[in-house]
């Protein structure tokens, strides 16, 4: 994926997305090279460092923990309505 491609995915301009890339860069999470298989040198490939790799694990494993938390959450949400439902249904007069 381009530079170019990338901000129109994530919606931010080109010269946002090279101050991120730079930032991220000086952190050292990514590294910037050049394409050798390519007759275009203008080409530039985008990589995570070791560094890189190991905060994206750590942020994934951070999310994932969050949206389980927020899943159970809504889980015990969903169970004390059904509950609620229930017991409601319950003191209603039968059908005959």
């Amino acid at each position: 994926m381009s530079r170019r491609e990338l901000t129109a995915v994530v919606g931010v301009s080109v010269g946002g997305m090279l101050y991120v890339l730079n930032a991220l860069i000086d952190k050292g999470f990514v590294k910037i090279g050049t394409f050798t298989a390519t007759k275009d040198k203008r080409r530039y490939a985008t990589v995570l460092t070791p560094e890189g790799i190991a905060r994206k694990a750590a942020l994934t494993r951070a999310f994932l923990v969050r949206k389980l938390e927020e899943y159970e959450a809504l889980r015990k949400e969903i169970d004390g309505l059904t509950q609620e439902i229930d017991c409601d249904t319950d003191l209603l007069p039968s059908a005959r």
